[in-house]
């Protein structure tokens, strides 16, 4: 007979959250225990298209993981950091050019940020089949719960959002939950992440960026909220502004793939990652991803059925007959990132680019 008791390990303890008076963004939050009907979708779906359109990010509550649960995910996402060794780590560090994917360890100082510095992010990324690959000998005993703990974000947090942005296209609620299939050829997959501090030499030549404002590669990326302030978005007015952390809710926000499926509806959202505030300064940031994506072989072409498109009209990043899968997309994008050689924009201070595969990719210092 199966144990019932779960894995012992070491409780990972954050560090209160900042009593510094900062420029917080104004989200929406969304109570997803509304979603359980017709009509709680339909309110919460215009809640949602809103907060898409104008931001780009809202929270997420009443996701169905309780505090103490989520605290233990928290807890297994600083093992693949805390317990295993350099040694073992480089084992399960995959050729992430050659391969196109994270899945594995993204090692420290592999990306290039700028005048020469080089990224203190450490990440171990976790297809959500975890029988995909092998994993850290520390990390195996707690894999049927990091699988659990997949499934509940994949069917209970990006489903549901999935349906409420259809819905906001006028689309059949299901039309982008069946390009995510759970058992479909994808790269959906967690990563734990984990953010170090660096010298006070590396913050000036940065001017304190950790990570350049940029957009993820899928289409709804979901962030456990955690204490260590350091995510900002970029507001429509040209404003960086912090996202502040609320005590169990996920952090939602649009991606490429989603930008390209709705035809510039939902706006895949700038974002970077800085400094934290002097009150936490010295201590590391430990982020729970899901980075949803969908279906490989999917062509990620504007969803021209949708009604709404068809009255607001669509914005191309290229033509129809030259949209990408997800499959090349992520793999355009994983290769470069971090690791090609950035142009200065000729239109727009402060932005450089990147060519993937024929579109232009905007990065923001």
């Amino acid at each position: 007979m199966p144990s019932l008791t779960v894995p012992t390990l070491s409780r990972y303890v954050p560090p209160p959250p900042t009593q510094e008076n900062l420029d917080f963004a104004d989200l929406a939050v969304i109570d997803l225990s509304k979603a359980h009907d017709v009509q709680g979708r339909a309110e919460l779906a215009a809640q949602v298209a809103k907060a898409m359109k104008s931001q780009g990010f809202f929270y997420v509550i009443n996701h169905g993981y309780s505090v103490s649960q989520t605290q233990r995910m928290f807890d297994i996402a600083d093992v693949p950091f805390s317990s295993v060794g350099d040694e073992e780590k480089h084992f399960y560090t995959p050729n992430i050019e050659e391969a196109g994917s994270f899945q594995g360890y993204k090692p420290r100082e592999y990306w290039h940020i700028d005048n020469g510095v080089r990224d203190q992010l450490e990440h171990y990324a976790i297809n959500r089949d975890v029988t995909k690959r092998q994993h850290p000998e520390a990390l195996r005993p707690f894999l049927s719960e990091i699988e659990a703990f997949a499934k509940h974000t994949h069917f209970n947090i990006l489903h549901p959002v999935l349906r409420l942005l259809a819905i906001g296209l006028e689309l059949p609620e299901d039309a982008l939950v069946d390009l995510h299939g759970y058992s479909a050829v994808g790269e959906t997959y967690f990563r734990l992440m984990k953010y170090y501090p660096r010298s006070e030499a590396d913050e000036l030549k940065t001017k304190n960026v950790w990570l350049k404002g940029h957009t993820d590669i899928g289409t709804i990326t979901v962030l456990y909220s955690q204490p260590v302030s350091a995510l900002q978005i970029l507001g429509n007015d040209g404003k960086w502004r912090w996202i502040k952390h609320i005590e169990n809710a996920a952090v939602i926000n649009a991606g490429d793939g989603m930008e390209f499926l709705s035809g510039g509806y939902y706006k895949a959202t700038i974002h970077r990652v800085v400094q934290p505030p002097l009150d936490q300064r010295d201590r590391a940031r430990l982020g729970i991803f899901y980075f949803g994506m969908t279906d490989d072989d999917v062509k990620l072409v504007p969803m021209l059925r949708s009604p709404v498109l068809k009255r607001v009209g669509i914005v191309r990043r290229f033509e129809d007959t030259d949209a990408p899968t997800m499959e090349g997309w992520r793999k355009g994008r994983t290769r470069g990132y971090g690791r090609s050689t950035l142009k200065a924009s000729e239109n727009e201070e402060k932005v450089e680019e990147e060519n993937v595969n024929g579109v232009m990719v905007k990065h923001y210092n």
